[in-house]
């Protein structure tokens, strides 16, 4: 007989896979990949790119602004590829052994799915926006690999909400903005409406394994959250975009990192989570506290 937990998350699953069946789209004839960019529109909403605000940008013209966030919409675009590769990954260590006639696993499948979709979606506009790849470096490469092979279900769980759920935010300002393309609307829009569903089910799950899993596995979540935060902060906006824009990127990145609009921005695209992971036991302890300081997040 199911337990209670059983039956919570299969009624979870059955309402996701039935907002799936309703709402999922195909980017490659949803979007018009072939209308040309429009002259003066921006590429996210201005006073979400890195440097709004600051002497730099005080200094640069308009021209330089907009062709700046066209390079930050590229980098945190090749952020999303990264993010939702390793998140199939972990999918598929979540669910590798158990009964795939259940809606949970088949939501699974869905989302992974879902993924693959917007991953493809992603490379697609970099493609269209014509700048270089700006994907993670190295060491950053290796610690999420390292996630993905080896973290416990709550810190996997974790850590794609932080992926999840930073874009989202940022996503639903832009997709409503007018000042923005109407291709790098399109985008967010559809990423917004099918990744409501995987904050869902990655909520509800997060929210049972913290009440449920083993003690080492919760405080292993814990004490992993705050790195996590900090990488993915450090992983949205490449250094080379300021390069690429005529920018010193050393001098980009310390003002920034020292903008008090820009700090004000990362917590409030992270507000929601961190309220979130308040209210079910993950933001405990000082050093955790500190490492999400440390991010800009919290």
């Amino acid at each position: 007989m199911a337990t209670t937990e059983q039956r919570e998350r299969e009624e979870v699953a059955e309402r996701l896979l039935a907002a799936s069946a309703r709402h999922s789209f195909d980017p490659d004839t949803e979007l018009d990949w072939d209308a040309p960019l429009v002259p003066g529109l921006w590429f996210m909403p201005a006073h979400l790119v890195s440097l709004y605000d600051t002497p730099l940008w005080r200094r640069m013209t308009e021209e330089q602004r907009i062709e700046l966030s066209r390079h930050e919409t590229a980098s945190v675009a090749a952020a999303g590829i990264w993010f939702e590769i390793i998140l199939m990954q972990l999918l598929a260590r979540h669910i590798r052994g158990q009964d795939p006639r259940t809606g949970h696993v088949r939501y699974a499948f869905t989302e992974v799915a879902d993924e693959c979709r917007h991953s493809m979606m992603f490379a697609r506009l970099i493609t269209t926006l014509g700048t270089p790849w700006y994907g993670p470096g190295r060491t950053t490469r290796r610690l999420g690999a390292l996630m993905a092979a080896t973290a416990p279900t709550p810190a996997a769980f974790l850590g794609t909400l932080l992926a999840e759920e930073i874009l989202d935010r940022n996503q639903r300002a832009t997709m409503a903005d007018e000042t923005v393309q109407p291709l790098v609307r399109g985008v967010t829009r559809i990423h917004v409406v099918e990744e409501a569903r995987h904050v869902r089910y990655a909520r509800e799950e997060l929210r049972r394994q913290m009440t449920t899993a083993p003690a080492w596995e919760r405080a292993y979540a814990r004490l992993s959250s705050g790195e996590s935060a900090l990488v993915v902060s450090r992983t949205l906006v490449h250094p080379r975009v300021y390069a690429s824009v005529g920018l010193d990127p050393d001098e980009a990145q310390r003002q920034a990192r020292a903008s008090e609009h820009r700090r004000e921005t990362l917590r409030w695209s992270a507000e929601r989570l961190t309220s979130f992971l308040d209210e079910i036991g993950v933001l405990r302890g000082r050093t955790v506290l500190a490492q999400w300081r440390r991010s800009g997040l919290l």
